[in-house]
């Protein structure tokens, strides 16, 4: 059947690939779209796309998301080498055909409002095994279950972006032992005293005030998108993209060798799942952790390396490089004063040959932290100092 002939279905897509990329669209904006397009005449159907973005768009962000997502999932004609972002979208859509289709199902017996197509009906109980994948509509489970990343849903995008920013709060600037000179802060430094009363023969006339300095931690993403991680290696890019917008992160990406995709991840565009998905697709092979962070720590990141460094990596920890070099390299990332932590998917830390090793040295990692899930990362927010 031709898509144009399920409007509700086609509007259900649309509103599942603005989910996808973190419009918050759920049932009731579904539905104000469906009654936006029943008042709108056949003959100017092309007043649907500043409609739709009014009821679909909550921010700036939204706002300027709005015009490649509405292009690419209506008029993919328009768009050169663009591919599929989403897995319910088809490649042949009319505005004209959607509206006059929701026009043609208000038969005289049906109440205005509610057409024969229930794409937007949630599905009863006893069909929900049967239901490949759901259209749209509100979940009714709460985003911080603990779903694995493999059941992420596109609607776990904005929640993820607070959390991130939440995290972000915590690690923007830490205090040192150093000062800096402040003038209104009320703590004496007293060197600085003592020198200035040189000029007034000894009489401290002009004090000096100090308060603590406080530093930006520098903060580098390492993902293993080796095949072990395959499930997982997407979702975890979307975590890292998160935290490049809120701290500028640098990151990486390893298998069998490291690939920086900083600015593939800094990128706000409609487009960027695609490109997340080209990333990993060209990996998934073996894992040598070992070689990857050597050439991390060597090449890309040699002059950052420093106290004020946090090193976040997303691994399972299976490496097919010696057991002993991984640890060797990291004692190397923490001999520069870095700080390490290590995140995985699995209920336990990581027991590969590689990091019994590591354990073995001890203080190589500061702590290990399981994330499967946003119940998961909400509880890093309140750990991660």
């Amino acid at each position: 059947m031709n898509r144009a002939a399920q409007p509700l279905e086609a509007i259900a897509g649309f509103a599942a690939l603005l989910r996808e990329h973190g419009l918050a669209v759920g049932i009731a904006e579904q539905q104000a779209m469906v009654q936006a397009a029943l008042r709108v005449p056949v003959e100017r159907s092309g007043l649907l796309d500043p409609a739709w973005r009014a009821i679909a768009c909550h921010d700036a962000r939204d706002w300027r998301r709005w015009p490649d997502l509405f292009e690419r999932y209506w008029h993919p004609q328009r768009v050169r080498g663009s591919t599929r972002v989403s897995g319910q979208t088809r490649p042949s859509r009319s505005l004209q055909q959607l509206v006059q289709g929701l026009h043609d199902s208000m038969a005289p017996g049906q109440p205005r409002g509610a057409p024969a197509d229930t794409a937007l009906q949630s599905p009863a109980a006893g069909d929900a095994a049967a239901a490949p994948r759901a259209q749209g509509g509100a979940s009714r489970t709460e985003a911080l279950h603990d779903r694995s990343l493999a059941q992420w849903l596109p609607q776990d995008l904005a929640l993820l972006e607070q959390l991130a920013e939440r995290i972000a709060r915590r690690l923007r600037r830490r205090l040192t032992r150093r000062w800096r000179a402040d003038p209104r802060d009320r703590r004496l430094d007293l060197r600085r005293t003592l020198r200035a009363s040189l000029r007034t023969g000894g009489l401290p006339l002009h004090p000096a005030w100090r308060t603590p300095r406080r530093e930006r931690p520098r903060l580098f993403i390492l993902v293993d998108v080796s095949r072990s991680m395959e499930t997982h290696a997407q979702l975890f890019l979307r975590i890292a993209r998160a935290f490049v917008h809120a701290v500028d992160a640098r990151v990486f990406v390893f298998h069998t060798r490291l690939a920086e995709v900083t600015p593939l991840l800094r990128s706000d565009s409609a487009a960027v799942q695609e490109k997340v998905n080209a990333v990993t697709a060209g990996f998934g092979g073996g894992t040598r952790i070992a070689t990857s962070l050597a050439d991390f720590h060597t090449v890309h990141a040699r002059a950052q390396l420093t106290r004020r460094a946090r090193v976040w990596i997303l691994s399972d920890g299976f490496d097919a490089d010696e057991p002993e070099r991984l640890a060797d390299e990291l004692a190397r990332v923490r001999g520069r004063g870095a700080r390490v932590d290590w995140f995985h998917p699995a209920p336990q830390p990581p027991a590969s040959a590689a990091m019994t090793a590591v354990r073995e040295r001890g203080a190589l990692v500061d702590a290990f932290h399981r994330l499967n899930s946003l119940a998961d990362l909400a509880t890093l927010a309140d750990r991660l100092q």
